[in-house]
């Protein structure tokens, strides 16, 4: 039951993650990443989603550690970034991360994008597997991977991978590539479920929302979960952080559902994987 931020999912190597965490993407280093984590683990979130190429990842650490939560309680996602693909590279790539962070470990950590040139993400995968078993990183997954890039990485994988973190929303329901993942037991993500607001004012939304005494930004996020899609929606505000957790005590319809399944569009706001490869 996916009734509180607390309520988890279980991946499919027995690892329980909440459905519910802040994004930082876009969120500066210092006081701003800091206070967004700070109050987000105040109001009760656990999971917290960054990146090497954030740059933020020292202020969301401070925060875990003067939060003064119990470590095992929290679930830290953290990417790889295209650069630091080679074998080698990526090893070091996790130490920079846990050091930057202060932690020992990860519960998430993820190949941000498919860089296609020289299979450099199989390399990385083979990385990630060595630090899964090592016990460095509780899950490892993939983010932006379509199903063609993660049929290639499955041809050489010991690991199936756990998640695969992908723009989601409305306009952007990628549906056959949920269907794919679901198949292998790899569990989807959302990054910017809100398509970074563009979609708030939409009449079906704002509809749907006035029915249940909601936001539209809420009724998007409850429609993640019910789709059994993790969602990690970004904020710098504090009202919105709680704002947008508020999700548990309403249930979207089978119509509305329906009716927010035919706004897909396949229209993205951020990059296609296929030709995204910035170094």
């Amino acid at each position: 039951m996916v009734n509180n931020l607390q309520s988890t999912t279980t991946l499919h190597n027995g690892v329980k993650m909440p459905w519910f965490g802040l994004g930082v993407f876009q969120v500066e280093d210092g006081e701003e990443v800091y206070n967004s984590v700070k109050w987000a683990l105040e109001h009760g979130y656990k999971s917290i989603d960054t990146a090497a190429i954030y740059k933020n990842e020292e202020g969301v650490g401070k925060a875990i550690k003067d939060s003064g939560i119990p470590r095992e309680e929290l679930f830290i996602t953290s990417k790889l970034w295209n650069s630091d693909q080679a074998y080698e590279d990526a090893l070091q790539a996790l130490e920079t991360s846990l050091e930057k962070l202060g932690l020992e470990y990860l519960d998430l950590y993820l190949i941000h994008w498919p860089v296609p040139e020289q299979n450099k993400y199989k390399e990385a995968w083979k990385a990630m597997e060595k630090l899964y078993k090592d016990g460095k990183i509780r899950a490892i997954g993939l983010s932006n991977f379509k199903e063609h890039h993660i049929e290639d990485l499955l041809e050489d994988a010991e690991v199936v991978p756990m998640v695969n973190q992908v723009e989601y929303h409305p306009h952007l329901q990628q549906r056959s590539l949920h269907e794919f993942c679901k198949q292998h037991n790899i569990q989807l993500e959302a990054w910017s479920p809100l398509k970074q607001g563009q979609i708030l004012a939409d009449p079906i939304l704002t509809d749907i929302a006035k029915r249940h005494e909601k936001s539209t930004a809420q009724v998007i996020l409850r429609w993640d979960l019910q789709q059994g899609v993790i969602t990690i929606p970004k904020s710098v505000k504090q009202h919105r952080i709680h704002d947008n957790a508020d999700v548990f005590d309403f249930e979207l319809t089978d119509e509305e559902m329906k009716l927010i399944a035919n706004m897909n569009k396949d229209e993205r706001i951020g990059p296609d994987p296929d030709t995204f490869n910035k170094r």
